[in-house]
């Protein structure tokens, strides 16, 4: 199922790409957000599952048509993540949001039934949003985690979260 997940976000990432194809897709033009998640960690397998809480920065920054964004999260069984990656934000309508993402990722935390391999991983993400007149945001992503290899094990993992996303112009100066 992961590998099935990875090749779709490559697939939408390269379509998304080609300006031929992108005709008729609108990237978002939206602000730098807060993105507050909690969610089920380790869904698929099911070896160390757990809670899992995330803080992201996504920047209004614009490369090409990938923004940068910086996460952390802290799953209940004691692992830890940070990382840094790239998004893309593909309005649907006037109020929907597509969003793959991917980052590499440092992890930490290696539990007795759960060993990720690599200190290394790399999270694909998609996440689905509804965006609010304010432009904040309520969305559902699925995500995968893997060392690619890098380990002597790459057992990866998977994350279904729910994400609230505050428009960093609602804060103030």
């Amino acid at each position: 199922m992961a590998v099935i997940f990875q090749r779709a976000l490559l697939l939408a990432i390269v379509l998304l790409a080609q300006p031929a194809l992108a005709d008729g897709i609108e990237l978002a033009k939206d602000p730098a957000y807060l993105t507050f998640s909690g969610g089920y960690f380790d869904i698929n397998r099911q070896k160390d599952e757990g809670a899992e809480f995330s803080l992201e920065y996504r920047s209004d920054v614009e490369l090409w048509i990938f923004k940068p964004f910086a996460h952390a999260a802290y799953v209940t069984n004691g692992m830890s993540f940070v990382g840094a990656g790239v998004l893309i934000d593909v309005q649907v309508g006037d109020n929907w949001i597509i969003q793959p993402s991917f980052a590499p990722t440092w992890w930490r935390g290696k539990t007795d039934d759960l060993d990720l391999g690599y200190a290394l991983e790399f999270r694909s993400r998609l996440e689905v949003a509804y965006r609010f007149p304010d432009k904040s945001r309520l969305g559902l992503s699925f995500s995968h985690s893997s060392n690619a290899s890098l380990g002597d094990t790459n057992p990866g993992t998977e994350s279904l979260m729910v994400n609230v996303s505050i428009p960093t112009t609602l804060f103030g100066n």
